[in-house]
């Protein structure tokens, strides 16, 4: 009888061990934080289970908890007290995520702080720019200036990259040259610039309480249908000086991931949103699928397309998986 035996490769734990061609490392994961302004406050988010609006004088319990456990990259989200039609509460000396970075900074420095960069999260509109009076809808060019503000204001803070999620065309030109202009040559841009208009982004809008008091985000935002669209927003923010690309959301997008990685080898990231997160929790909850399986399986599939980082909201579990498995 003769045919291929591709068994043999699975024989036991060990061989399967061996010939793996993909693993998710804690090194691999970016946890992604939200901090209020109000005080005193750890308050778990309804549609996400396990994820916190968190205070900033209880800040340090989750960066301690995160560093414990091996993380060693966060990603501050800013939910401010006020907020305005120009979003000053991102750029202010005093924001919310400028006071968190430097709390993060003083107490690990080693752990790296990525800045979201973005205004929808402290506009009273919930748009990720400014509003024209006469279209109603996002202004592009007079956007740009509060986002280097934004950028810089948040390197001065100690971010150590700045993540920009406002889909600006011309974004990253534009922050890539304030930041060189502020002497912050060495700061790495991460960009969102393969970011979709996406119905999985629901509970992250309540966690971040941004959601757009009118409209939506699609005249800025890539329509989900397409893919080609994505090699020209790659192609634009490389030009353009951007030092790491993200795709978000990731699940839907696997094919895209495996497109950005062909076709550039500056480092690719995954977002993995907030609305993938909270079906597979809630999935669990109801006891329907092993989490912690399902979990894995889902980052591994992340890993297989080509991304080299992962944000997601699973950090901790992984990290406490991994664990797990080297006990």
């Amino acid at each position: 009888m003769s045919f291929d035996r591709h068994r043999r490769l699975r024989a036991n734990k060990t061989i399967r061990s061996l010939v793996r061609e993909n693993h998710v490392r804690k090194e691999d994961l970016i946890y992604p934080i939200f901090v209020v302004e109000r005080d005193d406050v750890k308050e778990e988010i309804p549609s996400m289970p396990g994820i916190y609006q968190i205070s900033l004088n209880r800040l340090d319990e989750e960066l301690k908890e995160a560093y414990d456990l091996g993380i060693r990259a966060v990603i501050f989200f800013g939910v401010p007290n006020e907020k305005d039609s120009v979003g000053t509460g991102a750029y202010a000396h005093e924001g919310i995520v400028q006071q968190a970075t430097r709390k993060s900074k003083k107490l690990y420095p080693d752990m790296l702080v990525i800045a979201d960069t973005c205004l929808c999260e402290y506009t009273d509109h919930g748009h990720c720019g400014l509003i024209d009076e006469h279209t109603h809808d996002v202004d592009n060019d007079k956007s740009l200036p509060l986002l280097v503000k934004t950028a810089v204001s948040q390197v001065e803070a100690g971010a150590d990259i700045i993540a920009p999620s406002n889909m600006m065309d011309g974004f990253v030109t534009e922050i890539r040259k304030g930041l060189d202009e502020a002497g912050y040559y060495n700061i790495p841009i991460m960009s969102y610039g393969i970011k979709y208009a996406s119905s999985f982004y629901g509970p992250f809008r309540d966690a971040a309480e941004s959601t757009p008091s009118f409209g939506d985000r699609k005249t800025y935002q890539m329509d989900p249908s397409n893919r080609r669209e994505a090699l020209l927003e790659l192609e634009s923010d490389l030009h353009e000086g951007a030092d790491m690309m993200i795709v978000k959301p990731s699940l839907s997008f696997l094919d895209i991931i495996r497109d950005v990685r062909e076709r550039t080898n500056v480092p690719v990231i995954a977002y993995n949103v907030s609305g993938e997160y909270s079906m597979t929790k809630a999935a669990a909850l109801q006891g329907w699928i092993d989490e912690e399986q399902i979990v894995m399986e889902q980052m591994t599939s992340m890993k297989r397309a080509g991304a080299d980082m992962i944000i997601t909201y699973f950090s901790k579990d992984i990290c406490r998986y991994l664990d797990k498995k080297e006990d």
